[in-house]
């Protein structure tokens, strides 16, 4: 138990990735990052320019309008770091691989618990006297907020 602990311990002391690594500092994420204002720049220009009209007004001109949409280059730039980020939560293994048997008892407690889940949630459905059965409870006549409902600690003499 006390390896578990030290084990979640070291994991927790690992560094967290900076965005920055992803989105800044790599040559080709600066050239996008650089190219974005330019053809934007040049778009805004094109309202003057008969030339730049004339090509952005064509088909290349729209996919390079989404590929230098800025959402775009957060999007493809972060995917990296967002996997990064989610590696970091996991914790690597031992370095071994599990023998037979030990993959066998694994496998067998995951049915298990899988089992037991079932069946707490078929007998939670299937309990006319617990609430939680939806349709079951709802038209039980001993549900004391059914209109049927007769109360059997009711004083009778009255």
């Amino acid at each position: 138990m006390a390896a578990t602990i030290e084990h979640d311990m070291a994991h927790q002391d690992r560094p967290r990735p900076a965005l920055s690594a992803w989105l800044w500092k790599p040559w080709y994420a600066k050239l996008w990052w650089a190219a974005i204002p330019v053809w934007w720049t040049g778009l805004a220009a094109s309202n003057v320019s008969e030339f730049l009209a004339d090509f952005y007004s064509g088909a290349l001109a729209g996919f390079l309008n989404v590929l230098f949409l800025p959402m775009t280059a957060l999007l493809v730039l972060g995917a990296g770091f967002v996997r990064e980020w989610m590696d970091s939560f996991v914790g690597q293994g031992e370095g071994r691989s599990l023998t037979d048997e030990e993959e066998e008892g694994l496998m067998a407690e995951l049915a298990h618990q899988d089992h037991m889940r079932f069946m707490a949630e078929m007998r939670r459905g299937t309990n006319i006297y617990d609430p939680r059965s939806g349709g079951l409870w709802v038209g039980n006549p001993n549900n004391p907020n059914n209109g049927s409902y007769i109360d059997p600690h009711r004083n009778r003499h009255s």
